[in-house]
């Protein structure tokens, strides 16, 4: 996921996905803790994602205040 991709995206969209992101964080971290995560890479991808998304919907609530 990249951040241009998600500038395109509104912020409706954005705080969906968002909500999105921290349930498979959530689910990642459960499967981790079971021992049952295959790829654990994939909790810091997924942080990292959640961290585009809350970057660009601060961007776009910062640009609307001006």
């Amino acid at each position: 996921m990249k951040a241009k991709d998600l500038r395109n995206k509104t912020i409706e969209e954005l705080k969906k996905l968002e909500q999105e992101l921290r349930k498979k964080i959530q689910e990642l971290r459960i499967a981790k803790n079971l021992k049952k995560l295959d790829k654990p890479h994939l909790l810091k991808l997924t942080r990292k994602d959640l961290a585009r998304v809350l970057t660009v919907i601060n961007e776009k609530l910062r640009s609307q205040k001006k």
